[in-house]
């Protein structure tokens, strides 16, 4: 996402920021105006860069439980913030080591909150679903397993069901997710992209099954109705052979984990542009066989058209790449997107657009 200043002093800020390092004054979000408002000093009404003040008060979950940095209209119908009303669960906060994890999470699904905003996508709760008719809720269930933390074998598993995300706490364990990467063999596992894959589950229920968009689906990604739970098993037993027209194994397993792969691989590429075209960035001419005059960010990733994201991203992430190296780290994008993979993504993005 593009960085954020603080209102009252202009330092820039980090989007989970809550005091300004600056001027040491409180700070939080206003998902409605896409900034940051500010209290000064005794004050009781947040104020925008300009002094304006705002009717808003901060999210229950921050008065509750000191999670969350977004704030709410006092008009609003709910006391929670746009992210936070969709928890449906939250886990067990007695367990010691559990309000740190379940904090980490809730800045995950901010950030997956804020690009979903920005992208204009439908995001109702399932209370709103059912009042407004408008089709499928969406909701999160934030579980604690005490087996997973016992390293014995998960029994909550993160996933997807009619709209309910379900996340395993032991994912907000830095340690327990790399074990878990590890086996079972996966270049990326992070909070925010459980978030981005998951949460495209649910937009391909609300936006081609339910959104008459079945055949263009299959033209591109194939025969959704081959047998899920086989077809998990055939890929878990070494049965999938992996191609460059996918993104990655596990987005060979059915066509319905395809489209969630691609989905949040469309929200990796628009964030992280939107973030390098707030700072600025560009690179010297890009050379070899995708060669680029020079690539910048001088547009709207979340408006964007998919040639141009491309066009961007594949020099921006070999650079990141390099950085990454640099310092010893892994390739923040571990990925090659081929020109199926590149199709897909152009055909979801499509999907976005005209939602």
């Amino acid at each position: 996402m593009p960085p954020f200043a603080c209102p009252n002093c202009r330092r820039l800020v980090h989007f989970e920021v809550r005091v300004c390092p600056a001027c040491g004054f409180t700070l939080g979000y206003d998902p409605t105006g896409d900034r940051f408002l500010f209290l000064g000093d005794g004050a009781t009404t947040w104020r925008d860069a300009q002094g304006a003040g705002h009717e808003v008060v901060v999210c229950r979950n921050n008065d509750d439980h000191g999670v969350c940095n977004w704030l709410v209209g006092t008009d609003d119908e709910t006391p929670f913030c746009r992210a936070c009303r969709h928890n449906r669960t939250i886990p067990d906060l007695s367990v010691p080591t559990v309000p740190e994890r379940w904090g980490k999470i809730e800045a995950a699904k901010r950030r997956l909150f804020h690009t979903l905003i920005r992208l204009g996508l439908p995001i109702e709760t399932h209370a709103e679903a059912a009042r407004d008719g408008t089709g499928q809720g969406l909701a999160f269930d934030f579980l604690y397993d005490p087996l997973a933390e016992e390293h014995q074998n998960p029994q909550i598993l993160t996933g997807h069901d009619g709209g309910v995300i379900t996340l395993n706490l032991i994912e907000a364990d830095d340690a327990a997710r790399e074990r878990i990467r590890r086996e079972m063999g996966e270049p990326y596992r992070t909070l925010l992209g459980h978030f981005r894959h998951e949460v495209g589950h649910h937009y391909w229920e609300r936006l081609v099954g339910k959104g008459g968009e079945i055949q263009s689906f299959r033209a591109i990604f194939g025969d959704e109705t081959a047998d899920y739970r086989t077809a998990l098993q055939n890929h878990y037993g070494g049965g999938n052979s992996w191609t460059t027209d996918y993104v990655s194994a596990y987005a060979t397993s059915h066509p319905w984990e395809d489209f969630a792969v691609t989905f949040a691989h469309l929200l990796h590429m628009v964030d992280t542009l939107a973030t390098l075209g707030g700072f600025g960035a560009r690179l010297d001419p890009f050379p070899g066989p995708e060669a680029h005059p020079g690539p910048e960010v001088n547009f709207d990733p979340y408006d964007a058209e998919t040639d141009a994201l491309v066009s961007q991203w594949v020099p921006f992430a070999f650079a990141l790449n390099a950085i990454n190296r640099s310092m010893g780290l892994p390739d923040l994008y571990p990925f090659h997107l081929s020109p199926a993979i590149v199709r897909k993504i152009d055909y979801v993005n499509g999907l976005v657009k005209k939602a």
